[in-house]
């Protein structure tokens, strides 16, 4: 779509028969990898619209993708699918050149960490697992009776900090240093998302939290004070995923089940 100017559709990109789940550009917009419901993981050309590559056909269930976030590391994909693994990609080859294997449920979400050195995964298994990169043995292991699965995790902008949407109707803090503690006196609450995967966000300043909630609602949160400072009726249905704008600081995306795009200031 054009952001910018007449909010038209400017492309469709077509080659998956299902639902598509998860989609991740490169940093330089060019390319992007797409994973839908037909088992399917793509690497596509931005500007023609053309499949460069199927990395994976009809064999993994892929539930969330993620270039690495380095210049000098574009061609590698992670990849968390439904049969509990990680696979990592080479995009140039299209084969796969590591497998991370010890969560015992569906992979949720991937999340670089520690200057893109490590990553976080979230599982159905309600646990989170810290990676080296290239490593296929986790470093730590969070998991904690209390705990509840999450389906979104971000990283705050200054990298100390990730946040993770619990689905008991909170938005947990965890810290990236060497013993990834979970920040128990600080804690997001307000918004209702139980049983529903609501993106969770960062304003590119990392002032505030942002998320989606089961009624359609769109909620600010303090970062310093935990406090909600602002929420939005945004969608008929749920709201699923909210973004902010990275240059334009007053500006967020939303999108809901009302099957709306909605661009609000």
């Amino acid at each position: 779509w054009d952001v910018s100017n007449t909010g038209k559709c400017m492309r469709t990109y077509l080659g998956h028969e299902k639902g598509v789940r998860d989609i991740c550009f490169t940093n330089d917009g060019r390319k992007f990898v797409s994973t839908g419901y037909d088992r399917n993981i793509k690497l596509w050309d931005t500007e023609t619209g053309q499949v460069i590559r199927t990395l994976s056909s009809g064999k993994m269930l892929g539930y969330c993708v993620k270039f690495h976030p380095d210049e000098d590391k574009q061609n590698l994909v992670l990849c968390g699918c439904s049969d509990k693994k990680i696979y990592q990609f080479d995009t140039e080859t299209g084969d796969i050149v590591q497998e991370y294997n010890e969560h015992l449920g569906a992979v949720n979400s991937i999340t670089f960490v520690d200057e893109n050195r490590r990553f976080v995964s979230s599982s159905d298994d309600k646990s989170l697992r810290v990676w080296d990169f290239g490593i296929p043995v986790q470093i730590k292991y969070i998991a904690d009776p209390s705990m509840h699965s999450m389906p979104s995790v971000a990283a705050h902008p200054d990298g100390s900090y990730i946040v993770g949407q619990s689905l008991d109707n909170t938005i947990v803090i965890y810290s990236t240093k060497e013993k990834f503690k979970m920040n128990r006196k600080r804690t997001f609450r307000g918004h209702n998302n139980a049983g529903y995967a609501c993106q969770v966000n960062f304003s590119p300043d990392g002032r505030f939290v942002i998320s989606g909630d089961g009624e359609g609602r769109c909620f600010f949160w303090d970062w310093k004070t935990s406090r909600v400072f602002r929420k939005m009726k945004c969608h008929t249905g749920v709201c699923m995923g909210a973004e902010w704008h990275p240059l334009e600081t007053s500006k967020v995306a939303t999108c809901g089940w009302d099957g709306l795009i909605k661009y609000w200031d």
